[in-house]
């Protein structure tokens, strides 16, 4: 497809970084069918209904996450207009969103941003699903919020609500997944006993090699996981002081789709079993330790919140021996958020802050791939907003500053890495509106700016990344990327429909990627770190049509047109453009009247959908760096319904079947695609049971 000349008069309008936090359970905020106008967020300006807020946000609410079989809490919000996936098989998942992922996407959980190896290809996101009530996606430049990363956008993981004062309760889940055997439960309990809180949470998934109707048993895609959290502190009328704690440890085999030169078939490792949960070389492990503490006081009308946080990731690889690994990664990260709200006269809400970064790097294996390094960042912002009868303005101001300190390092008497030392400034703003045209019709105007600085791989990067089957090298003369993007959207709600529509304009300059150099160091292909201008418009639409309460005819379409600027064919494309994405589902809702005596179901529902890729023509060509992508169509069921027992929920139980057909498929943005031609195909049919028992 390509963009019309006609739509790019109307891409006016960005994002400036709203922290959200959802204040009622009807948040099926944009793309939904609640009503938006109900739900309340939490931003740096204050509470506020995010009908008045020009940024384009999607939330996730607790049953929308129930309802979806997933492997990983990414691959659960993947489907959403506008955001897809980076996959490496069922256990690892990357944020695309509008055409952008790594590290130019922030993930926040427990109010802090995640920081592991998210450089990194294979490197999916090392957070636990279990536990997390919400999930709220900010589409956009956020740096007025985040600082250097939020480029593409922001996706903000809400952990389960603090319960009201006396009260306790929790639940146990179990999933099972027939098509990679994959089997998940979770237990939670959490309190508030007089304003002392607790929540408390372990987890535990295994999967054996998942298998489709062309590849059979794809050897090397075998993971398990564990996760525990736990979180400590008072909840009292001047505010609140948290104390939260959480593991989290992956274990996924590296799947490196070798074929047999005759037969075709994919190669197993010796004494490989199909149904095996063990793991099989290659291999990673990664663990990752967080400890946040999140205090707010308030001060009269005004309110002040810091948010402390240390990190700890290790990521190590085995590649010939299980109890050795040859490439080793320790980081540490400590952050700091300072934030003063403050409510104003004359309708004027302001809010500042202060935020910093400190991290380090070190390498502990054999083999390298970056240099160890230490990295500082510092952010000031500054936000305003304000209602003017109809039309809500809001904006910022923030300056960034990053300090890298590269370490050099010698090999066998040759230098590996060259030491050096850089920083980068980043002066990033945002201004909107919304106009309530009437009732149930918004108009959202917004003007962003933003920034990120390159990361240590993308400067310095001269190894083997046998995670990513190729051979990385960096550039240090790399400068920071700073774009400019305008949005436009608009919403209509009434009693029988509700459409929304969003266009977006974004300009990068310094845009940062990676391309194939035709070489090869160790048998692997070399891809080298290098900059150009880059151009993405794109646009996403919903309609749902809902003649009655309890049915709803959703349909949404996300289209994304990202190019570099003054370049050739085979160097147009920018890599990593997710196909365009039509999703239609049909749903049927019922909720029963509630028995008293004996057993009943209520919040029935059944639900049809259907995900329709197109085909992908818009590749980065040179050297074979990417390939087309030829369109495909799944379809899906799920059932669900809550077990009364005696007019008392005893149970929350659901079925999905996915990829109904059994279709042979390759997603555009899959990393086993380019595994020995013709690649690894996504998982066949799967049949998924899950149960949540409260208590």
């Amino acid at each position: 497809m390509q963009a019309r000349n006609f739509l790019l008069p109307l891409c006016f309008a960005a994002t400036i970084g709203v922290s959200a936090q959802v204040a009622t359970d009807t948040t099926d905020i944009f793309f939904g069918h609640v009503d938006l106008g109900e739900a309340t967020v939490t931003g740096v300006t204050g509470r506020t209904r995010l009908k008045n807020s020009s940024v384009p946000v999607q939330v996730i609410n607790t049953n929308e996450l129930r309802h979806t079989a997933s492997t990983n809490i990414v691959d659960a919000i993947a489907h959403q207009p506008g955001v897809s996936q980076i996959s490496t098989g069922n256990g690892i998942s990357k944020p695309i969103i509008r055409g952008l992922g790594f590290n130019r996407i922030v993930c926040i959980a427990d109010g802090v941003r995640q920081e592991g190896q998210q450089w990194g290809d294979e490197h999916g996101l090392e957070l636990d699903g279990g536990g997390i009530n919400s999930v709220e996606i900010i589409k956009g430049p956020a740096s007025l919020m985040y600082g250097s990363d939020a480029m593409a956008g922001v996706v903000i993981f809400h952990a389960n609500r603090i319960l009201p004062e006396n009260t306790m309760g929790g639940n146990a889940e179990a999933e099972f997944q027939t098509n990679s055997g994959l089997w998940r439960y979770s237990l939670g309990h959490s309190g508030n006993k007089r304003g002392f809180v607790w929540d408390a949470r372990w987890s535990q998934q295994a999967a054996h090699a998942y298998k489709n109707k062309r590849d059979g048993y794809v050897p090397g895609t075998a993971h398990r996981s564990h996760a525990a959290r736990a979180l400590l502190g008072l909840d009292k009328t001047w505010g609140h002081s948290l104390l939260t704690l959480s593991l989290y440890e992956l274990t996924p085999s590296i799947a490196e789709g070798e074929r047999d030169e005759i037969s075709g078939t994919l190669e197993a490792p010796q004494n490989w079993h199909k149904k095996s949960y063990g793991h099989t070389l290659p291999f990673q492990r990664v663990r990752h330790f967080k400890a946040v503490s999140d205090n707010s006081f308030n001060i009269g009308n005004s309110t002040l919140s810091a948010i402390i946080g240390y990190q700890q990731n290790r990521r190590r690889e085995y590649e010939e021996h299980a109890d050795e690994y040859e490439l080793g990664l320790l980081q540490h990260t400590v952050t700091f958020d300072l934030r003063y709200l403050m409510p104003l006269t004359n309708g004027w809400k302001l809010a500042g802050g202060f935020a910093s970064m400190l991290q380090h790097s070190a390498n502990k294996g054999e083999e390298y791939l970056i240099p160890d390094y230490h990295l500082h960042d510092i952010g000031l912002f500054l936000t305003a907003s304000r209602s003017l009868g109809a039309i809500d303005f809001n904006g910022g101001l923030r300056y960034d500053r990053r300090w890298i300190d590269s370490k050099g390092f010698m090999e066998d008497e040759e230098l590996r890495f060259e030491p050096f030392k850089r920083h980068f400034n980043g002066l990033t703003g945002s201004i909107g509106a919304v106009w309530h045209v009437r009732h149930g019709l918004n108009l959202r105007l917004n003007l962003a700016r933003g920034f990120r600085a390159p990361t240590l791989p993308e400067l310095a990067a001269n190894g083997m990344h046998e995670g990513a089957v190729r051979y990385e090298v960096g550039n240090n003369k790399l400068h920071a990327e700073h774009s400019l993007q305008a949005d436009f959207g608009a919403d209509y709600t009434d009693r029988l429909l509700s459409a929304q529509i969003a266009f977006f304009a974004n300009r990068i300059d310094n845009y940062i990627y990676t391309q194939r150099t035709g070489g090869e160091a160790n048998g692997h292909p070399i891809y080298r770190y290098a900059a150009g201008d880059a151009r993405l418009i794109g646009f996403e639409a919903g309609l749902d049509i809902h003649p009655i309460h309890s049915l709803h005819f959703q349909n949404t379409f996300s289209y994304v047109n990202a190019v570099q600027l003054h370049q050739t064919a085979d160097t147009k494309y920018l890599p990593l453009t997710p196909a365009p994405h039509w999703r239609s589902e049909l749903k049927w809702e019922i909720t029963h009247n509630q028995s008293k005596n004996g057993l009943a179901l209520t919040n029935t529902y059944a639900c049809l959908t259907l995900d329709s890729y197109l085909r992908q023509t818009h590749y980065l060509r040179i050297d074979g760096t990417e390939t087309p992508t030829p369109s495909y169509t799944l379809l899906s069921l799920s059932l669900g319904a809550d077990l009364l027992m005696r007019g008392r929920k005893t149970a929350e139980l659901f079925l999905s079947i996915n990829n109904l057909f059994d279709r042979a498929y390759q997603p555009h943005l899959s990393r086993l695609k380019y595994t020995d031609e013709p690649g690894i195909c996504h998982p066949g049919r799967n049949v998924t049971l899950k149960i949540i028992v409260p208590f």
